[in-house]
C-alpha cells in the first residue's frame, strides 16, 4: 500500500500563531512511528505570496519524507517557485508529478492569478493529459489541486470552486488509472465525488470553515490544525482518515 498524508492552507504570514500551528502538524507527522510514504500540500502555502514567507514554508515542511506542493489562490507563482522549489521565478503554471511508490501523484496549479476562483487552463490540462499517456497502463495516479471542481454547500468556498470542471472530468473519463482527485481551500475536511471517483478535501492548518448549520461566522479560529491520511491499497482503493493535532 501507499500511505500519503495531505496539509492545506497553512496561510504563512509571519505572525507567531500561523507558524505555531504548521509546526505542531508538521512535528506530528516527523514523529509517526511509521512515516507516510509523502506529504501533500494543497496550496495557500502562503498567505501574501511573499518570498518571506515561501523560506518560512521551506523551513518549517522540512522532513524525511517527500514533501508534494502545488499552489492556491493565496500564493505567487515567481516567489512560490524561487524561494520554495528553488527554482527561477516566472509566472507560468507550477506542474509536477512524482512517483511515490509506484503512484504516480500530479500536482497541478488551478489558480488563476488575482482571483479566487480556479481553473485548470488549457497548458495545465494537455499537460495532465500527457502525463497521464505517458505512464504505464497498470500505473495508480492521483491528481491534487487547490480549488474544489464541486459545490461544498457553503456559500465561501463555492464562490472560488474550480470553474469548468467538467473540462477535467472529460479528461478524467480517458484515463481510467486515476483514482482520484484531492484538493483543499475550503477549510474543511470533506468527501464527495467527481467524475465517479473520490473527491477529497483536506482540512486546513489556519482555520476550520464553519457550516452555515454550525453559525454565521465562516472562519472557527479555535478549532486545531487538521490532516489527512490516504491508504491507497494494492486493488486501488482509497481509504481517508482525518486527524486533528492538539
Amino acid at each position: 500500500m501507499t500511505l500519503l498524508a495531505q496539509i492545506s492552507d497553512l496561510h504563512l504570514d509571519g505572525s507567531e500563531r500561523a507558524t505555531r500551528r504548521a509546526t505542531r502538524v508538521m512535528d506530528y507527522l516527523r514523529g509517526l512511528p511509521h512515516p507516510v510514504d509523502a506529504l501533500l500540500v494543497t496550496g495557500d502555502i502562503a498567505d501574501h505570496g511573499d518570498e518571506a514567507e515561501y523560506e518560512e514554508a521551506a523551513r518549517i515542511l522540512t522532513a524525511p519524507f517527500p514533501v508534494l506542493t502545488c499552489p492556491g489562490n493565496h500564493d505567487a507563482r515567481p516567489a512560490y517557485r524561487k524561494a520554495l522549489l528553488g527554482e527561477t521565478p516566472d509566472q507560468g503554471p507550477v506542474n509536477q508529478v512524482h512517483d511515490v511508490a509506484g503512484t504516480a501523484i500530479l500536482m497541478c496549479d488551478s489558480t488563476i492569478p488575482g482571483r479566487d476562483e480556479g481553473r485548470l487552463d488549457d497548458q495545465t490540462l494537455a499537460w495532465i493529459d500527457a502525463t497521464l499517456t505517458a505512464l504505464p497502463q497498470d500505473a495508480a495516479a492521483l491528481i491534487a489541486f487547490h480549488q474544489p471542481p464541486v459545490e461544498l454547500h457553503h456559500p465561501l468556498p463555492d464562490s472560488g470552486m474550480l470553474e469548468e470542471p467538467g473540462r477535467l472530468a472529460d479528461l478524467l473519463d480517458a484515463h481510467p488509472q486515476v483514482v482520484a482527485v484531492l484538493t483543499g481551500h475550503a477549510h474543511t475536511a470533506a468527501a464527495s465525488t467527481f467524475a465517479r471517483r473520490p473527491l477529497i478535501v483536506g482540512p486546513a492548518v489556519t482555520w476550520t470553515l464553519r457550516m452555515p448549520w454550525e453559525g454565521d461566522h465562516a472562519a472557527d479560529r479555535d478549532q486545531p490544525p487538521g490532516l489527512a491520511f490516504h491508504v491507497l491499497s494494492d486493488d486501488r482503493r482509497l481509504t481517508t482518515h482525518y486527524r486533528v493535532v492538539l
